[in-house]
């Protein structure tokens, strides 16, 4: 019985070409997405989920509430990492890490620097114990005991050291460097996760190394107060312990350690090992966004719904065309049940043949999609999980867009199908209710996602637009090791501007705009009251205000010292000043120093456009700055000015590996994401257009085949081309009309959340509205319309012969 479906369900599908191949077309593109889609989340929630015990394993996150401002932060104070099991009762084990940025690896042996490598991890003795790892040489017992011990990853040893053993490679020194050095002897090799995992370092340097290190200060080893994101503790706790019941203790523990004043708190929670790669991932990887994630989940259901709809809106008109074959089937004695079967069978076998298409298809979306897929990201076709999803999926996919059509075929009256009565006797059909709405319904989508990029665009267009107050053409920009000596640091601004082609060297902690923010607190005395004011700083120089372009709108500009500072408008309003002058002279106290406010600058944007002007405070501390911005002279040869000034750096800091960079590349990546959302809208949009499209035309060129003796009667009536096409057109224009009025709701609701992320933004374009509705609207009709004018060419003689 099952092979004599699927047989008779090939002939009919072979029949049928034309509806086939817009059934294949529609349901393979909403496959593909779905697909992709659901290896795009799978691999998101792969992370770190193989652990033994993982379901006991939390990373201990700090939130701090300060003057009413909260600052979440993955991160724990340092002795809390290294205490955590004598404060905190109920823990099995526990490891406390601590993350470096870029280390320069040397190996003395050798005597070979290896540059700025990332994958650098201090730990705690017991980390292999909360993450075993196979061994490929060493043991988890000893391996990080010792200070100046490291364990590295089997592929960081062959990297290190490609001509050796792992025997032959214990034993061995390596330096590293980041601030501080430390010599370190290899005493173990693990081998890399299979899995994919945030934990995947290349180098396990023992945490206890820290001690030997001469500026061992940085690492805040005795501050309850600090808390930085690189300090970070996992704890295993034991079976049937609720971790809420660890969160409890924490209280006590803080006020033992910190004095909190006033409304200021300090807590602490447990987060799963699984929900870290969703938050603060550790820096090896880009976190996952849980909302985009959704977002993709949705915008993937979307585009299958609407392959579904066009898939049932087809079926439903056609069915009147296999009345006759069901009328013959009920009365050889098919049951409603088996007939249901046989059309289900068919569509099962159009999702199959799709499915496989959406093959290819997926491999095209991965290349158009590459930047926006995480690093990594691959597609085994033929692995468990997705051979189980492509199964289910098509099972489930069989069912919605199958059901109804052949309940629908099933339930034909043999009596009436035989007699060639096709339409029901009652005024009102549900088929054709039905047609009606699910044509509504694709083009509300089609609609809505073409408002949305045009939203989203007008946007982009206007933040390109926007004045930033500062100069962001010709300064190009490189990093100088952290707290590196100022003499050198001289002498290389000294280097750049001997150079014809620059007109300016600054040297600061921070770009004049980056999505860095850096607050502190001020206290200044106006009108015999003192104010604390929480302001945004950045650490300039003198050369800041002519190498960006800053306007200094009062007062002058600082002469390098540190007791004079420069302030934006923004500072002016938020003390109160009545202008900019007025504020020119005020002294206050920060940082243990009294300061004396220079000038007054403009309010250039040295955030996105996401946030307003905050009020800012430039001080001159050059120990803390690390960064130099050129300007570049007007008409200089940008490449060559490149080349030398790199020549220059390599020359200054051999053991660096950092280029200049445009500073207005670094503006432009502010938008990025957004640019990203306008680009995965569009081709949604594309989809959802192409796919409202194809059910559009098998739809119209059925219904009007249906109607072509109508339009003959009425042009031997007398009708013009014209009136026929107002007539087949109308109905049409009354169902986008339905469509564009609920797109417009939808679409304000998401496009008015989406502006309102902006400090800066334009006024809801409300034409664009009415742009996208009449864009979909001439879409429809022109298809619609070719249809008509092809069936109105048709003589009436012939129609009409057979009556």
């Amino acid at each position: 019985m099952l092979k004599n479906y699927f047989k008779i369900a090939w002939r009919n599908i072979l029949r049928n070409k034309f509806r086939t191949a817009i059934h294949v077309l529609g349901l393979s593109i909403g496959i593909s997405i779905c697909f992709l889609i659901f290896n795009v989340v799978f691999h998101a929630h792969s992370f770190d989920k193989f652990h033994p015990d993982g379901d006991r394993i939390f990373r201990v996150t700090t939130q701090s509430i300060y003057r009413g401002n909260i600052y979440p932060n993955p991160g724990v104070p340092f002795p809390l990492g290294e205490q955590i099991e004598e404060e905190i009762s109920g823990i099995e084990e526990s490891t406390h890490i601590y993350t470096l940025s870029e280390t320069i690896i040397g190996i003395p042996s050798r005597d070979t620097n290896l540059g700025r490598q990332k994958g650098v991890l201090l730990a705690s003795e017991d980390f292999f114990k909360v993450f075993p790892r196979e061994w490929v040489i060493g043991s988890e017992d000893q391996a990080l005991v010792k200070p100046n011990s490291t364990v590295l990853s089997e592929e960081t040893a062959k990297s290190y050291f490609p001509d050796l053993s792992p025997e032959e490679i214990i034993g061995q020194e390596i330096v590293y460097f980041n601030q501080d050095s430390i010599s370190a002897v290899v005493t173990g090799i693990v081998k890399t996760y299979p899995e994919n995992s945030d934990l995947e370092f290349g180098s396990f340097v023992s945490m206890s190394s820290i001690e030997t290190m001469k500026n061992k200060s940085r690492f805040n080893i005795d501050s309850w107060d600090a808390v930085t994101s690189n300090s970070q503790l996992f704890v295993k706790i034991p079976e049937n312990v609720d971790p809420s019941s660890l969160e409890s203790e924490f209280p006590a523990m803080v006020s033992k350690y910190i004095e909190m004043e006033g409304d200021d708190e300090r807590t602490h929670a447990m987060q799963p090992i699984s929900e870290v790669h969703f938050t603060d991932a550790l820096y090896l990887n880009q976190p996952a966004n849980r909302l985009i994630l959704n977002g993709l989940m949705i915008l993937g259901a979307i585009i299958l719904v609407l392959a579904c709809l066009n898939f049932i809106n087809l079926e439903t008109a056609h069915a009147i065309n296999r009345a006759k074959e069901v009328g013959i089937r009920k009365t050889l004695g098919g049951n409603r049940a088996q007939l249901t079967n046989q059309f289900l069978s068919e569509t099962f076998v159009i999702v199959l043949v799709a499915t496989v298409i959406s093959f290819g298809l997926v491999e095209i979306l991965k290349v158009l999609s590459k930047d926006y897929l995480p690093e990594g990201f691959q597609v085994n076709y033929f692995s468990w999980v997705n051979l189980g999803f492509l199964l289910a999926f098509s099972i489930l996919l069989t069912f919605l867009a199958g059901i109804y059509p052949a309940l629908i075929l099933g339930k034909y009256d043999p009596q009436r199908a035989l007699k060639g009565e096709r339409t029901q006797t009652g005024k009102f059909s549900f088929g054709i209710f039905l047609r009606k709405n699910l044509t509504v319904i694709q083009f509300t989508c089609s609609i809505a996602f073409v408002i949305m990029v045009l939203v989203v665009n007008s946007q982009l267009r206007f933040m390109s637009q926007q004045e930033m107050g500062f100069d962001k053409e010709a300064v190009m920009y490189v990093s100088t090791p952290f707290r590196d000596e100022l003499n050198r640091v001289e002498t290389f601004k000294e280097r750049l501007s001997q150079e014809s082609f620059v007109r300016g060297v600054s040297f600061t902690d921070d770009l004049v705009s980056s999505n860095s923010y850096s607050s502190v607190e001020v206290e200044l005395a106006v009108d015999s009251t003192t104010q604390n004011l929480e302001v945004q700083n950045k650490l300039i120089d003198s050369a800041f205000v002519a190498v960006n372009g800053v306007k200094i709108i009062a007062g002058k500009n600082i002469s390098n010292t540190a007791d004079q500072v420069l302030v934006n408008n923004a500072f002016v309003k938020k003390y109160g000043f009545a202008n900019p002058e007025e504020a020119v002279g005020q002294s206050f106290y920060y940082d243990g120093i009294t300061r004396v406010i220079q000038g007054v600058t403009n309010d250039f944007h040295s955030l996105s456009l996401r946030s307003e002007i905050k009020p800012l405070l430039m001080v001159y501390e050059p120990e803390y700055s690390s960064l130099i911005s050129v300007k570049l002279e007007k008409g200089s040869d940008i490449r060559m000015a490149k080349e030398k000034m790199d020549q220059l750096y390599k020359e200054m800091y051999p053991l660096e590996s950092s280029e200049f960079k445009f500073l207005d590349e670094v503006i432009a990546k502010f938008y990025e994401d957004d640019q990203k959302l306008r680009n995965v809208m569009g081709f949604s949009s594309f989809l959802a257009i192409l796919i409202s499209c194809l059910g559009l035309f098998g739809l119209s060129s059925f219904t009007i085949a249906q109607r072509t003796k109508e339009i003959g009667i009425r042009k031997v009536l007398g009708a013009t081309i014209t009136q026929v096409l107002v007539l087949i057109s109308r109905e049409y224009v009354l169902l986008i009309g339905i469509a564009f009025a609920i797109a417009s709701g939808i679409a304000w609701f998401f496009a008015n959340q989406f502006l309102s992320i902006y400090a800066f933004k334009i006024n809801m374009p409300y034409g664009l509205f009415v742009i996208s509705g009449l864009f979909i609207l001439i879409v429809c009709l022109t298809i619609v319309g070719l249809h008509a004018f092809n069936a109105s060419q048709t003589n009436p003689a012939k129609v009409l012969k057979d009556e």
